[in-house]
């Protein structure tokens, strides 16, 4: 058969599996997101409590406190926090993966070029060609004249040709015509300058199952970020409102201090007058005391909120002291809170879309190993120029090529493929149980908040209205005191309930703005402005 007809045959080969590989199926199961039924309306919906409900929530959320201070915060969170910019680097390393993967489903081309110098041992002799003639059998001597010195450097002469002299050497490699050591007795050089390739088909979409995979890991890092945006929105809005609400109660406390040494200086004023006794002085002083313990710990509490207000920011944890020190009032959370359907919380909670798409990852991964039980299809080809001579590298008679079609079975291998692919089913179970695991922890975390932002409000009618009998009770009392009506333990029970109510109301407030938060956190606003 003539070469050129040879080698035909193997280019329409080679376009052959080529096109196999392009319209290949690919194996394995094909993903689709499961259906889940959830409920129409969340159950401890209170129209009351939450406003207009059903319509969707806003996605700027801290923005309904209308804190400035609370606004720079976040901005500056967002762009500082650390675990923030590391689930971006996750992101990055994802779609480096998966570019990786994608990079098998196109053939591998390195191109070399190289230099050659061998000399050939006159001991060796050759079977075939190169000082033994054809019809002299591989390990008889030589016959006369071929091996010796002359025959040696006339196959040198012929080796130097641009011919198939060279291809004469059975123990020659495609780009090697010396052999291992080169012609016997004969000292030469080889220049070479070529291409390689090699190219596995991905005939049954083991390859395109993997860069799926990977593609739904890419995703589940966007996801995972957009959650890590979620959790940082809500721990920078929680810690600051901690803050204000720390501050408010210390503000009430250092204002009952004051009343209080009022109380105890009146008090010494009427035991001098001989008005009362020294009983009551002790009990007033005593009063201040417990006023004045309180405050250390609020103290303690609100530096606490600024160190991990400072470190959300990527700061010093004193680095916010001076910007926060200042006492501000807590920010009034807003009437109406809309929290939308059920449904589109399947939509809206990056935990649960990262979930979705680590289910389909594994998906994926169940056809890449069942593709690992059908024959593996390779194509390698090699194309260049060699000659021992610079003169005529680059001539067209210089030129070679080497087409190669392979296919590769792994008919045993002690069960590892199909325990492989019995370990990918598995995960595939495992990721679409936490897929709906997770759905419904994310709508408990809403029933959750929504039952604690209203009973809270509840909570904090009943103690404002607490506080405004105290207050009406501790001037009667105070009154009757002064007319020698009542008695001065009377007067100081009246003013601690007062302060227990006032302090009461205060961290009723701080609840309702951190239970608004955490409702917001369990909706998954936040992320839908930083795509």
């Amino acid at each position: 058969m003539k070469p050129g007809r040879k080698s035909g045959r193997a280019a329409s080969l080679a376009l052959w599996l080529a096109g196999a590989a392009l319209a290949g199926c690919s194996v394995g199961p094909n993903y689709h997101r499961p259906d889940v039924e959830v409920g129409a309306h969340f159950g401890e919906l209170k129209t009351g409590a939450s406003g207009g409900a059903e319509a969707p929530p806003t996605s700027d959320w801290w923005r309904s406190f209308k804190d400035p201070e609370l606004d720079h915060l976040v901005t500056e969170a967002l762009s500082e926090n650390y675990d923030l910019r590391l689930a971006a680097t996750r992101i990055r390393e994802a779609r480096y993966q998966r570019s990786i993967i994608a990079a098998d489903l196109f053939p591998n081309i390195d191109a070399d070029a190289g230099y050659l110098r061998a000399r050939g041992s006159k001991n060796v002799i050759l079977p075939l060609g190169g000082g033994v003639g054809s019809g002299d059998p591989p390990g008889d001597p030589p016959a006369p004249g071929r091996g010796s010195a002359s025959s040696s450097a006339s196959t040198s002469s012929g080796a130097s040709s641009s011919g198939g002299q060279v291809g004469a050497n059975p123990f020659a490699s495609p780009l090697t015509p010396f052999g291992k050591g080169g012609l016997p007795g004969v000292t030469a050089s080889l220049y070479q300058v070529g291409f390689d390739s090699n190219w596995e088909l991905d005939v049954f979409g083991g390859t395109r199952r993997r860069l799926e995979a990977a593609a739904a890991d890419l995703g589940a890092a966007v996801e995972g970020w957009r959650d890590m945006t979620v959790t940082l929105l809500a721990e920078v809005a929680r810690n600051y409102l901690e803050l204000r609400g720390t501050q408010q109660r210390l503000d009430i406390a250092r204002k009952n201090l004051a009343a209080e040494n009022e109380t105890l200086a009146l008090t010494r004023s009427r035991a001098r007058a001989g008005l009362t006794s020294q009983a009551d002085v002790t009990r007033a002083a005593a009063e201040v005391a417990l006023t004045t313990a309180t405050i250390p710990p609020l103290e303690a509490a609100a530096r606490r909120s600024i160190h991990s207000l400072s470190t959300l920011l990527a700061k010093e944890p004193t680095a916010l002291n001076r910007e926060l020190n200042e006492e501000k009032p807590l920010p009034i959370a807003p009437p109406e809170i809309p929290v939308g359907l059920p449904s589109e919380l399947l939509r809206r909670r990056p935990d649960i879309r990262r979930a979705e798409r680590q289910m389909a990852a594994a998906t994926a991964r169940v056809g890449s190993a069942q593709a690992d039980l059908f024959p593996k299809f390779a194509l390698t080809g090699s194309i260049g120029l060699d000659s021992t001579s610079t003169g005529n590298l680059f001539d067209w008679q210089s030129h070679y090529f080497l087409v190669s079609p392979t296919v590769t079975w792994r008919v045993f291998d002690a069960g590892r493929i199909l325990s492989n692919l019995a370990l990918q089913k598995a995960n595939r179970q495992e990721s679409l149980l936490q897929y709906r695991s997770t759905i419904l922890t994310a709508l408990r975390e809403v029933e959750d908040a929504l039952v604690a932002y209203a009973t809270e409000h509840e909570h904090r009618a009943a103690l404002a209205e607490a506080l405004a009998q105290n207050q009406e009770s501790f001037e009667l009392v105070r009154q009757q005191y002064e007319h020698g009506l009542a008695n001065f333990i009377e007067v100081l029970d009246a003013q601690r309930n007062v302060l227990t109510a006032e302090d009461q109301l205060a961290q009723s407030d701080q609840s309702i703005a951190t239970d608004l938060v955490a409702l917001y956190k369990a909706l998954g606003g936040g992320w839908q402005n930083r795509k």
